[in-house]
């Protein structure tokens, strides 16, 4: 690969504060020339669960190789690295220091992947991140601001874009193939919450305060540290946004993409019932009139759309149309709509690495697709009925609403300045 001069301060790496004031310098990213035989240099930050299933399906496509890895847990990743030549790095920036790293895997607990992804598009580096994308509203926004600074591509990894199934259902919703919707049913997602434990000592070899990163310091858990555990840091604040996140990141995905919203949202939101829950049910409505409700009448990967003329399901892998004879119509307007293929959502990524174009879960999809997420919890959080500007990206008037746009970060790991 032919790479135009990176014009950068040396980023330190330090146990402190010190280190993150060069990672906040300033930075030059040219574009880049791709030999069709060059190989694309991958780095995975956070080799866990995930992690390495990203890592297997990656390492099934060809023209890319893994040269490094990163993982607070030493032990894990020796283990993953055992009779590899791959360089090894506990604390992510010196991964993102390393030339040979041309694009890093985000697959880090949820409250580390904006600083991971935002660090990495500062390092000229493009990311394929894990859903959900972020943690707050705030976040998305900042990645989406360091990408196209940067000139990075970042690719969520909402790979239910890239399901064939997923799109012709998705497609069938934009062509009003069953009439306009009225009102689309999902899965009532639960959303996270607080619950303290017991210290345990802290295992050899992990640095559990660099995993805690920019959340509040406590004393180490197992059933903090594993993802899904009892009950795992998936479903705990401040690490994760619960299922809504966790699932709801992919089926309210689909639903944005079938509802065409991919640069916008809801505009008014609302829990029902007088009592405050976790799976407290949730109504949003957006500008069209078209409801979206949170109510288990719907797929936890997707979405039940209530048509005029009939109802489309799109989930993981399904879409079905009622009445069937539905499916065979065809429109013969020319302004009948395709939706971007892709068949592979790693490769997807990949190939717009060399291309430098967009790829079809674009960071500023993720982050779209992620509000709507936290803008469910907001929603339970506040008790009320809530007005969003998904334009401004603020609850209008609302200063209490948007106290939960962002949340406090531990120092140093503060958002960094973008431009």
């Amino acid at each position: 690969m032919k790479q135009n001069e990176i014009k950068r301060r040396t980023f330190l790496r330090t146990s402190g504060g010190a280190g993150l004031a060069a990672w906040a310098a300033p930075m030059l990213v040219t574009s880049r020339v791709w030999g069709a035989n060059d190989t694309i240099g991958l780095g995975i930050i956070g080799p866990g669960r995930r992690g390495q299933q990203l890592m297997g399906d990656f390492n099934r496509l060809k023209g890319c190789r893994f040269v490094a890895v990163s993982d607070v847990n030493a032990r894990r990743m020796d283990q993953v690295a055992v009779g590899k030549d791959w360089k090894k790095c506990q604390d992510f920036r010196a991964l993102l220091e390393l030339k040979e790293v041309d694009a890093v895997i985000v697959a880090t607990p949820d409250h580390w992947h904006a600083l991971n992804s935002i660090y990495a598009c500062m390092a000229g580096k493009d990311v394929y991140v894990e859903k959900p994308m972020t943690l707050t509203i705030a976040e998305g926004r900042a990645m989406v601001n360091a990408a196209r600074h940067y000139n990075c591509v970042v690719q969520c990894g909402s790979q239910q874009r890239s399901d064939a199934r997923c799109r012709t259902g998705c497609e069938w919703v934009r062509n009003q193939r069953a009439g306009k919707v009225n009102v689309v049913h999902t899965d009532n997602y639960p959303s996270p919450w607080e619950q303290p434990f017991p210290v345990q000592p802290v295992p050899e070899g992990l640095d559990w305060d660099t995993w805690l990163g920019p959340t509040q310091e406590r004393g180490y858990h197992e059933d903090i540290y594993t993802p899904r555990a009892k009950p795992g840091w998936i479903s705990i604040l401040p690490y994760s946004g619960g299922e809504v996140t966790g699932w709801g990141a992919h089926g309210l995905d689909m639903i944005q993409w079938a509802l065409g919203m991919d640069e916008t949202g809801p505009v008014e939101i609302w829990p029902e019932g007088p009592t405050r829950s976790l799976d407290r049910p949730v109504t949003m409505r957006y500008a069209s009139g078209v409801l979206l409700k949170l109510d288990n009448q719907g797929p936890a990967g997707g979405g039940w759309f209530e048509c005029e003329k009939g109802t489309i399901l799109v989930d993981r892998g399904v879409c079905k149309i009622d009445p069937p004879e539905l499916e065979k119509e065809t429109s013969a307007s020319p302004s009948e709509i395709h939706l971007e293929i892709s068949t592979n959502h790693q490769q997807n990524f990949l190939d717009c690495v060399r291309s430098r174009k967009r790829p079809i879960a674009d960071v500023e999809v993720g982050h779209r697709s992620t509000t709507v997420c936290h803008l469910v919890n907001i929603a339970r959080w506040t008790c009320r009925k809530l007005q969003w500007d998904p334009k401004q990206e603020l609850f209008a008037g609302d200063d209490d609403a948007n106290h939960y746009l962002d949340r406090p970060r531990r120092p140093p790991w503060e958002l960094p300045k973008i431009g």
